[in-house]
C-alpha cells in the first residue's frame, strides 16, 4: 500500500487536503469520492511533499514546441482532450500533465504548467484559469466554473470543444468564401494600374512622333497615366495616411459605435453584418445555457465576448430588464435589432423551458443563412468583376488604339 496526497472540494466548494492509502491512484480516488468529494488531484507522496504539499514535477514536452503564440487551434485541441481524458477517468492533474507533454505552443506549454502549479497549491480549475485572461476568456472560465460544481466538468468541456470547433468551422468558410473575390479584384486592380503606368506611357512615346491631334479620349487616358506615375508616393502615402487615420478612429469607442452602426445600415450587407452578430450571440447563449450558466450570468457573459459593441449595448438592455423580473421578449422587441422570427422563437423557447435548444435552433438557421448569402454573394461578384474589369480596359485600348487608326488613315 502507498500513501497519496490529495487535493478534493466538498460540495460547498471549501477544499479540503490530506492523505489516503491505497493501492494505486485509482482506487484512492475511488475512496476519496466514496466520501462525497470532488477529486481535485491525487498525487503519490514523498518525503518532500509531507510539509510542503507535492512536489513539482518537472514535466518534459514530449514533441519540440514551434512557435510562442496560442491560436485558436491549440485552444480548441486542449478543450476537447481535456474533455476526453476527465470523460475517461483520469485526474484533471494527470490530464494536464499528459497534455503539456503534446502541446506544440511554448506559450501554451508554460500555461498549462501554471495550471498545474496553482491547482496543486489548492485553487479550482477555473481559478486557476482566471489568472491567464489573455488565454481563457470569460465564457471558458464561467462554463468551468458550472462543471466543476455540478459535477459535470468532462460534459461541459466536450460542449465548450464543440462550440469551439463549430465557430472555428463556420468562420473558416466566411474566410474561404471571401478570399476569391478578394484575389479577383486585387488582380484587376494591378492590371488596370500596370496598363495605366507602363503600357499606354509607351504609346505615348510613339504618338510625339505625329504631327497629330490625339483623340479626346486618349488625351484623357494620357493625362490619368501621367497623374499616376508623377504622383505615385503622394498617392501611396494619402491613402496610408487615411486608412492608419480611419483605423485610430474605429479603435475609439465613439468611431468604432458609428463604424458599427453604418455596417448596420449599408444596402444588402447591413442585414449580413446583422446575422453574423445575432448568429455569434444564439451560439454562445446555447452553450452557455446548455452548461447549467444562469441566464443573467450568461447575458452577462456574452455581453463581454460578442465582440460588437452596438450589440454589448442591446444584450445589457436585456440583461437589466431580466433582472427585474422581466421576461426576453420585451426588451428583444423594443431593441429593433432582432427580427421577429428570432423574438419568436426566444419566447417559445423561454415560456416551454427549452431556451437551450431554441438558441441552437436559431444559431443553425443563420448559420445557414450567412453561408447562403456568402455563396450567392461570390457567384454574383465575379462576372461584375469581370464586366467592370473588361469594360475599363476595353475603353483604355479603345483609347490607344484610336490614334493608331488615324496614323494608318494618314499613312494610306
Amino acid at each position: 500500500m502507498s500513501k497519496y496526497y490529495y487535493i478534493a472540494r466538498n460540495h460547498s466548494g471549501n477544499k479540503e487536503t490530506g492523505t489516503e492509502e491505497g493501492a494505486n491512484q485509482e482506487e484512492v480516488v475511488s475512496k476519496i469520492q466514496a466520501r462525497g468529494l470532488i477529486v481535485v488531484s491525487v498525487i503519490p507522496e514523498r518525503a518532500d511533499t509531507i510539509d510542503n504539499g507535492p512536489a513539482k514535477v518537472n514535466v518534459k514536452p514530449k514533441f519540440k514546441q514551434k512557435r510562442d503564440r496560442i491560436t485558436g487551434a491549440d485552444l480548441t485541441l486542449f478543450c476537447r482532450q481535456l474533455s476526453t481524458l476527465l470523460g475517461a477517468g483520469v485526474t484533471i492533474l494527470k490530464s494536464l500533465d499528459i497534455i503539456a507533454k503534446q502541446v506544440v505552443s511554448r506559450r501554451l506549454y508554460a500555461v498549462v504548467l501554471d495550471l498545474q502549479k496553482n491547482m496543486e497549491a489548492g485553487l479550482s480549475f477555473h481559478e486557476a484559469m482566471v489568472k491567464h485572461p489573455k488565454v481563457f476568456s470569460d465564457l471558458w472560465v464561467n462554463l468551468v466554473e458550472s462543471g466543476e460544481a455540478s459535477g459535470n466538468l468532462a460534459v461541459v468541456l466536450s460542449r465548450l470543444a464543440t462550440y469551439l470547433e463549430r465557430d472555428a468551422e463556420f468562420r473558416g468558410k466566411i474566410i474561404s468564401a471571401l478570399i476569391y473575390p478578394t484575389i479577383l479584384l486585387s488582380a484587376g486592380i494591378g492590371a488596370l494600374f500596370l496598363m495605366a503606368v507602363k503600357i499606354v506611357p509607351t504609346f505615348a512615346e510613339i504618338f510625339k512622333g505625329f504631327n497629330m491631334t490625339l483623340p479626346v479620349l486618349t488625351q484623357i487616358l494620357l493625362k490619368v497615366s501621367d497623374f499616376l506615375r508623377f504622383n505615385m508616393l503622394a498617392i501611396f502615402l494619402v491613402a496610408l495616411g487615411a486608412f492608419f487615420s480611419f483605423k485610430s478612429y474605429v479603435n475609439t469607442k465613439k468611431g468604432r459605435r458609428g463604424f458599427e452602426n453604418l455596417k448596420f445600415k449599408l444596402p444588402v450587407f447591413g442585414e449580413f453584418f446583422m446575422a453574423l452578430n445575432v448568429e455569434r450571440f444564439s451560439s454562445e447563449m446555447s452553450t452557455l445555457l446548455e452548461s447549467g450558466v444562469p441566464i443573467l450570468y450568461s447575458l452577462e457573459i456574452s455581453e463581454r465576448s460578442v465582440g460588437n459593441l452596438v450589440m454589448a449595448d442591446i444584450i445589457r438592455t436585456i440583461k437589466e430588464d431580466v433582472r427585474e423580473g422581466k421576461s426576453l421578449r420585451e426588451p428583444l422587441e423594443r431593441s429593433n435589432f432582432f427580427e421577429p422570427m428570432f423574438i419568436q422563437m426566444v419566447s417559445i423557447g423561454e415560456e416551454i423551458g427549452e431556451l437551450p435548444q431554441m438558441f441552437k435552433k436559431i444559431n443553425t438557421f443563420y448559420q445557414d443563412y450567412c453561408e447562403v448569402f456568402l455563396s450567392r454573394f461570390v457567384a454574383m461578384f465575379e462576372p461584375l468583376v469581370l464586366v467592370f474589369i473588361g469594360g475599363v480596359i476595353g475603353i483604355m485600348i479603345t483609347g490607344i488604339f484610336l490614334p493608331i487608326f488615324e496614323i494608318s488613315k494618314i499613312g494610306g
